[in-house]
Formats: structure tokens, C-alpha cells, sequence
């Protein structure tokens, strides 16, 4: 039994309530993303995309193993310094204010990610503004082509980035604006790729890029972002990418490089959290509707957004639980399949469709795995004003003998 069934276990033992909760694993976070960030081969670097998971506790464990923080807001950029106030930071994100860009250099952002030639303008403007220069990489949106993945952020027609054909103009403006300095370029193209081979390509074809602008232009980077996009395969883990094997193919790249490059930077969020966490949930009822299974949980997708964000169906373990509290029969199900549904007043409201259990009763709880990414953070809390989650984290076996740290 891990820690988070034993948690569940001991909940139940001494509160009739229902459970709903998230749990983090930061012992388990700290000794994944180590193992990633060390690995990384000489020039690169690992940014963690803070959209994924900003919980302040998260970030305690990050801050002292990733080599910075990637942040898409003025919210992103404050936590990111209460989490380390000397920590590289790094700013993205279309739709940046002016007071946003202002504060966001008063905190000592390491760098803008600039995402259209109108934003250019406007950093020029806030660094004469601020006396100071602005260093910025240019978000640019290739044609592609780009492997299949769940989410595409170039490649097509969407609000990030500066379009390809764009390019020239951005970077002679880069060089004339007085206040800007261009260190590079910034890609992020795709989300939740598995494929090692289709991302080598994808990394080898943003170099390409870098070094044709580089020859037209005589412009150096001294730095290049290549996004994010690494990813889980939640119906099975085991399934997703392939870090181990990616590597020999990164050292590889790495060498190609000029000596101008100084860094090549990831900015990764759900490959880096997404194991460290559980969605725990108390079945409140089992139903029927139209010849189909139901079971009908404390909480759903006010809590846990992300199957209906992305449109599958979330993979889950049964905890049983014991404790029956009532005066009558407990109701369950044995051998078939069942719909997993939340509390809200809306059909969307699934976390999991069709899924096979062996045996489910009214009051057992039901673990999601690989919730530590865009779980609670994407989520819409307060739709009909149902209570939040308990968030419960777990460091070091001496913390209450693995009862957790609750938040």
C-alpha cells in the first residue's frame, strides 16, 4: 500500500465524511525532476513551466533543482520570487500589460519572451521608461511540419508567436529599438508529444532555423528556448515519452552547436509534475441511466479539469474502504463497466468513461494518477460554489508517519 492509500485509509478510519482531496508527492518530485535536470547534457537547461502546477509547496521543492522558473504572468513571475528570490525567471505569454512588463523587470525577470512586433514597440518603450535594457527571445510560430501531439501552438493559425514570414522584421527591429537586447529565439509549438524520435527532429529543425536567420541576418543567439511539449501518456504510463532514450540524441545535437549558443533551454511542466500526484475521491452513488453505469463522485471537473479539458478519460485504481455508516444496504457493482461523473449540474462533468472495475461500492474512493499537472490549477473552482479539495502533501516519512502536510 503507497502512501497516498494509506492516507485515504486512515482518513476514512477516523472521519465518516467524504473524501476529496489532492496529494502530492514532493519526495517523489524532488528525485524525478533531480534525475531529469541532471541528466541533461552540457548546454542545456531545464526552466519549469509554473502553468502546470504554481502551488507555493511545488515550487519550495523545485526551486532548488530546476535551473529556473517559466512563468506566463505577473501572478507567475511574484510566486516565482517568493519561491526564490535570486532564481532565473523567465517571461512569456501573448497578451502582456505594460504594468505587467514593468513590474515584471523590477522583479529581475531574466528575460522577455517577446510575442508579436506591437510587444516589441512596447518593450522598447517600458525599458526607455525604466533606463534599463531589456534582454527579450522572440517567440516565433513556424510552418512546421510538426509531429502529432494533443495541443498545437504553431504550425497554424493561433495567437502565439510571431508568424514565420514575420521574422525578418522582428529581428531587424530588435537590432534598431533602443533598450532591447535579442539574445535568441523562442519555440513552443506542440503539447504532450510522446514520440523521442519526431521531438530530436522537431529540436534539430528549431537549430536549422536559428542558423539560417543567423546567416541572413548576422545576428547571434546566445540563447534558445525549445518549449515544452514532453509528454504523458495517462492511459499508460509506461507509454510516455522516453526520456532515457532522448538523451543520446540531445548530446548529439549539442555538439553541432556553435560555440555562440550558450544555452538551450526546456521549459517543462506536466512531464516534470504530473506523477508527483493523486485526485482522491469518495463514490457517493451508483446509478443507472439508459442502460449505462454511473458512479457519482465528491468532487469532478470544478477540481480536476483536465479530462475534460483534453477530452479522454482519466485511468483510476478503486481504494476500498470499509467504514458503511448507514442503517441499510451498500449498494455495488461487480465486473462491468462504469462512467465516472462529478457533482456538477452539467453533462461534461466526466472524469473517467466506460472504465472496466472488477468491484465498486458506495463509498470506496477512486485514485486518479498523474494529477500533479494541470489538475487544480487549471481547473474552475468555484462553479456552484461546492467546497474546494483538501490539498494534502506528503514529505519525509517522519511528517506525522506519513499522514501529510494538508494545505
Amino acid at each position: 500500500m503507497n502512501r497516498f492509500q494509506r492516507w485515504i485509509q486512515a482518513r476514512k478510519a477516523e472521519d465518516g465524511g467524504p473524501v476529496c482531496a489532492h496529494l502530492y508527492d514532493l519526495d517523489h518530485l524532488k528525485t524525478h525532476t533531480r534525475a531529469i535536470v541532471s541528466s541533461l547534457p552540457g548546454r542545456f537547461r531545464m526552466y519549469y513551466a509554473m502553468k502546470a502546477n504554481s502551488e507555493p509547496l511545488i515550487l519550495d521543492t523545485l526551486v532548488s533543482v530546476v535551473h529556473g522558473f517559466e512563468t506566463a504572468s505577473l501572478g507567475e513571475v511574484r510566486k516565482a520570487r517568493t519561491a526564490g528570490k535570486t532564481i532565473p525567471v523567465i517571461f512569456g505569454g501573448p497578451g502582456k500589460t505594460d504594468e505587467e512588463m514593468e513590474e515584471a523587470v523590477r522583479l529581475g525577470v531574466e528575460r522577455i519572451h517577446v510575442e508579436s512586433i506591437q510587444e516589441l514597440r512596447r518593450v522598447s518603450w517600458i525599458a526607455g521608461r525604466l533606463g534599463v535594457h531589456i534582454p527579450v527571445l522572440l517567440r516565433v510560430n513556424l510552418k512546421g511540419p510538426f509531429p502529432s501531439a494533443t495541443l498545437h501552438m504553431a504550425g497554424r493559425p493561433t495567437q502565439f508567436g510571431i508568424d514565420e514570414e514575420e521574422v525578418p522584421e522582428a529581428i531587424r527591429m530588435a537590432r534598431e529599438l533602443e533598450g532591447v537586447n535579442l539574445e535568441g529565439f523562442h519555440f513552443h509549438s506542440l503539447s504532450n508529444n510522446l514520440d523521442v524520435e519526431r521531438h530530436l527532429r522537431l529540436l534539430r529543425l528549431y537549430m536549422e532555423k536559428v542558423a539560417g536567420w543567423e546567416k541572413l541576418f548576422g545576428v547571434r543567439s546566445k540563447v534558445i528556448n525549445v518549449g515544452g511539449g514532453i509528454g504523458i501518456d495517462f492511459a499508460d504510463p509506461d507509454a510516455s515519452f522516453d526520456w532515457e532514450r532522448f538523451l543520446p540524441g540531445l548530446s548529439a545535437l549539442e555538439r553541432e552547436l556553435p560555440e555562440t549558443v550558450e544555452t538551450i533551454q526546456f521549459e517543462c511542466g506536466r512531464y516534470l509534475t504530473a506523477s508527483c500526484g493523486g485526485y482522491a475521491v469518495e463514490v457517493l452513488d451508483l446509478k443507472q441511466n439508459h442502460g449505462k453505469n454511473y458512479a457519482v463522485v465528491r468532487g469532478g471537473t470544478h477540481h480536476f479539469r483536465l479530462p475534460a479539458s483534453w477530452q479522454h478519460s482519466h485511468p483510476f485504481e478503486v481504494v476500498p474502504v470499509d467504514r458503511w455508516d448507514y442503517p441499510f444496504p451498500r449498494k455495488e457493482w461487480k465486473d462491468t463497466a462504469v462512467t465516472v461523473v462529478g457533482q456538477l449540474c452539467t453533462p461534461k462533468d466526466v472524469l473517467a468513461r466506460e472504465a472496466a472495475v472488477s468491484r465498486l461500492r458506495i463509498g470506496d474512493v477512486l485514485l486518479f494518477r498523474y494529477t500533479g499537472a494541470y489538475g487544480w490549477s487549471i481547473s474552475h473552482h468555484d462553479f456552484l460554489s461546492h467546497p474546494h479539495p483538501d490539498q494534502v502533501y506528503f514529505r519525509e516519512r517522519s511528517l506525522q508517519a506519513e499522514g501529510g502536510v494538508q494545505r
